[in-house]
């Protein structure tokens, strides 16, 4: 069983920047196509970016294109989202989540992944 484990998110100002990372247990992480996904109270939960697996492409929400940037190290077994210029409304919790050889063309709704992080709240504040 594939475990994901995201890092700690926290507070910043709009218009700061904030990484987070996320972990992977296993040796089958190059062969998944990893995504971010986020969730607002009340909201469904929502694509940000995502990354494939074989050709390292990367694919982006409308929402966040040109701020956020998702990158991985396979010999790490992690990946990044790095998100800068934050604004109030990208307050959410923030999931990571891979899917097993998919490619990115159809990775971009939570039901595409086969495992998921536990989730990290990220509080973007005026």
């Amino acid at each position: 069983q594939v475990q994901l484990v995201e890092s700690e998110g926290g507070w910043v100002q709009a218009g700061g920047s904030l990484n987070v990372s996320c972990a992977a247990s296993g040796r089958s992480f190059s062969s998944y196509t990893m995504g971010w996904f986020r969730q607002a109270p009340g909201k469904e939960r929502e694509f940000v970016a995502a990354i494939d697996w074989n050709t390292g492409t990367t694919t982006y929400a409308d929402s966040v294109k040109g701020r956020f940037a998702i990158v991985r190290d396979n010999a790490g077994n992690l990946v990044y989202l790095q998100m800068n210029s934050l604004k109030p409304e990208d307050t959410a919790d923030y999931y990571c989540a891979a899917a097993v050889r998919r490619p990115l063309w159809s990775a971009r709704r939570p039901t595409d992944y086969d495992y998921w992080g536990q989730g990290t709240q990220v509080t973007v504040s005026s």
